[in-house]
């Protein structure tokens, strides 16, 4: 073969693997070339140094926080190790040896279980279930690290976001942002509980949704509302999506293969879940435990919801009648029922009371207006929308809301920026009870500053629109002043903290008693009015605005 030959042939070969080199006639070869497949793995370790540098410096800061404070929520996740470890299946959902009864759907238990294992061979006395209220450093090591080691979840979901996303510096930044989220810091690293490594399930769902694989997105949902079930407030606005998007043809007509699929893949979550339990006849038992409505209105910190404003109201009421001695009725039982920061029935003393079928009837209302507009247009970006509001709508509404479930509200963070911020500072603040101890509070109070300067520097130089119209001018001026409030709002909490630790220690119970709960309602009114305020601007730009206001989503089918 002559050298001309050879090179003719390299030429043909470099011509069909590379469409930008042409043969010598100029002429394209006519052989098409497919384009690389497209990646569907869930997870490729595809980490940039940043990423790794987050990681670190996250786990560094949280092994440092072994030490701090802790709740009962220790003592109650302790507990369950224990019971599954001790007892027998059957008597899981029955044991009552500690005051902290198992209260989580079965995968969580299964989960307890699983966890319960290596906790044996570390020190036996973690799943002892007589041993109550053991703190030794081996279980506080023990319980800690798991829950840094679940939220890895978390952090890959975040990951898997970045490639595909419209704008993947500005999803790098939400993604650092939600893992380093003060909210998963002070509820999960020094209150204690696992809410990071359930979110991360919840992202996992949503990814698979944005990538266009639907099944796996209803089949991660039903495992995770058997993990835990407070998640159920989002299942409307799964279900309209999954049925719309994916059972049903844009014309209307029903995807029989589709809906099979979905239905007997959720179906065989919840046989896996609940199955033993329903074969030994535990199913009333199970729900009541999982749905105590014999608790009260309010939490014992009251989370920051519409409910706290009209507790709130209650009691503005209560003391203006009780200063100028008005004839209007008074509930005695409801004097001292919303101040004591008890967990308990609610009382109004003046307001008419409010019930369970009350607060789900408010709620079904609310979210029926988000799910039609959901229905006419199940895009994703219109599902992640719908999933906030629907999460954020039982936030407001629901029943016995711990303050813990403002964390639902991250979902949110494709929102317009500065409903973003409010929602995020009232958040993060409206958890601030939850800590008290002196060197905690230093730690909450900096790393969540440090944290809100870090994302609001980097996102508004990127999202951040100016307002075109003068109202939009004043609203941006009252919002700014909202958040500007928290800070003496914060100095306010703290003189009041002070006050009463002084008088208390002074022997004057009784003033002490009287100003006790004033922080905590102080914290929870104000954080609650941004939070009512945020939810109404972005139920509105979701309904009557969504092409204007939402920004790079626009991109996202």
């Amino acid at each position: 073969m002559s050298q001309e030959q050879r090179a003719e042939i390299t030429r043909r070969k470099a011509s069909a693997v590379f469409p930008s080199v042409k043969a010598d006639n100029g002429i394209q070869p006519a052989t098409p070339i497919d384009p690389p497949p497209k990646d569907t793995r869930w997870f490729t370790w595809n980490i940039a140094r940043s990423d790794w540098d987050i990681l670190i410096a996250s786990t560094v800061i949280k092994l440092l926080l072994y030490p701090s404070y802790r709740s009962t929520d220790f003592e109650v996740h302790r507990n369950w190790l224990a019971i599954t470890h001790s007892v027998p299946i059957s008597q899981w959902y029955y044991d009552t040896t500690s005051e902290w009864t198992l209260d989580y759907p079965p995968f969580f238990a299964y989960f307890e279980k699983l966890l319960s294992i290596p906790a044996f061979f570390i020190d036996p006395k973690i799943v002892d279930l007589h041993n109550l209220n053991y703190d030794s450093w081996s279980v506080i090591a023990y319980q800690r690290t798991t829950v840094i080691i679940t939220e890895l979840v978390l952090a890959t979901a975040l990951l898997r976001f970045i490639p595909g996303s419209v704008d993947a510096s500005i999803q790098r930044i939400i993604s650092a942002a939600l893992f380093l989220h003060p909210g998963f810091l002070i509820v999960d690293h020094i209150h204690f509980q696992y809410n990071g490594f359930m979110f991360g399930i919840l992202l996992w769902s949503i990814l698979m949704a944005r990538n266009g694989n639907k099944l796996a997105s209803g089949i991660l949902f039903a495992v995770l509302l058997n993990f835990k079930h407070i998640y159920m407030y989002l299942a409307p606005a799964y279900f309209v999506y999954l049925l719309r998007a994916f059972c049903l043809t844009p014309s209307g007509q029903i995807e029989i293969k589709n809906f099979l699929a979905l239905a007997n893949a959720v179906i065989g979550v919840f046989i896996a879940s609940l199955g033993p339990f329903a074969i030994m006849g535990q199913i009333p038992q199970l729900l009541s435990r999982l749905f105590p409505f014999t608790r009260g209105l309010n939490h014992a910190y009251w989370a920051a919801n519409f409910w706290a404003l009209v507790t709130a109201i209650d009691r503005v009421l209560l003391r203006y009648i009780q200063l100028t001695g008005s004839n209007i009725p008074v509930d005695a039982a409801g004097v001292a029922s919303s101040s004591r920061g008890l967990v308990g029935d609610t009382v109004f003393a003046v307001l008419p009371q409010v019930k369970p079928i009350h607060t789900f009837l408010i709620t079904i209302v609310f979210q029926c207006a988000i799910l039609v507009k959901l229905w006419i247009n199940p895009s994703t970006k219109s599902f992640l929308t719908a999933l906030t509001l629907c999460g954020w709508t039982s936030f407001l509404f629901g029943w016995h809301v711990h303050e813990k479930a403002v964390l639902l509200l991250a979902a949110e963070r494709h929102a317009y920026f500065r409903t973003y911020i409010i929602a995020s500072v009232a958040g993060i603040f409206g958890l601030f009870p939850l800590i008290f101890t002196p060197a905690e509070s230093i730690v909450k109070v900096v790393y969540s500053g440090i944290w809100l300067a870090a994302v609001y520097g980097l996102l508004s130089r990127r999202v951040y629109e100016y307002p075109k119209s003068p109202i939009y001018v004043l609203l941006d001026l009252c919002e700014k002043a909202y958040l500007a409030g928290f800070a003496p709002l914060l100095a306010l909490v703290t003189i009041l903290a002070l006050r009463n630790e002084r008088t208390s220690s002074g022997g004057d119970k009784q003033a002490s008693a009287s100003m006790e709960f004033l922080p905590l309602m102080a914290t929870s009114v104000y954080c609650s009015i941004g939070l009512v305020w945020a939810y109404l601007r972005l139920g509105f730009i979701y309904l009557f605005e969504e092409s204007t206001y939402q920004g790079q989503l626009s991109s996202i089918q």
